[in-house]
């Protein structure tokens, strides 16, 4: 359905109704973004019978639910941040980085210029 959609809400159900044609397609989000969701259901049904060629889902439901979600935390909507490896400075790496930004006068800014040139070279040298 897009990265718009996908990103703030989780299928969960397709549920058939009693000897009738067509399904209906449930979808978690958190309470927030359900009446932006419920503005769209119609073309949200329209993409997913596009798909399948004929009027396979015939309603669309929303479900609101905190952050969190069910206890299997089905509706965890942020991407995973991943864990950024904490950098190892050599004395080496420090030394060079304090003695390329040794020039500069202002104390504030010296220390500024040399704790970023020991992250750079931390990052190159990974």
């Amino acid at each position: 359905m897009g990265k718009d959609i996908s990103s703030i809400s989780r299928p969960v159900e397709v549920s058939y109704g009693r000897g009738g044609m067509g399904a209906t397609l449930t979808l978690l989000t958190t309470g927030a973004n359900a009446p932006m969701l419920e503005m769209q259901k119609e073309q949200m049904r329209a993409k997913v019978n596009a798909v399948y060629g004929y009027n396979a889902i015939a309603r669309v439901r929303i479900t609101q639910t905190a952050g969190q979600g069910f206890a299997e935390g089905r509706a965890l909507f942020d991407p995973a941040k991943p864990g950024t490896p904490e950098p190892v400075s050599t004395p080496e790496i420090r030394q060079q980085a304090v003695e390329t930004a040794s020039p500069v006068r202002d104390a504030g800014l010296r220390d500024a210029l040399a704790q970023l040139g020991e992250n750079i070279l931390n990052k190159t040298n990974r």
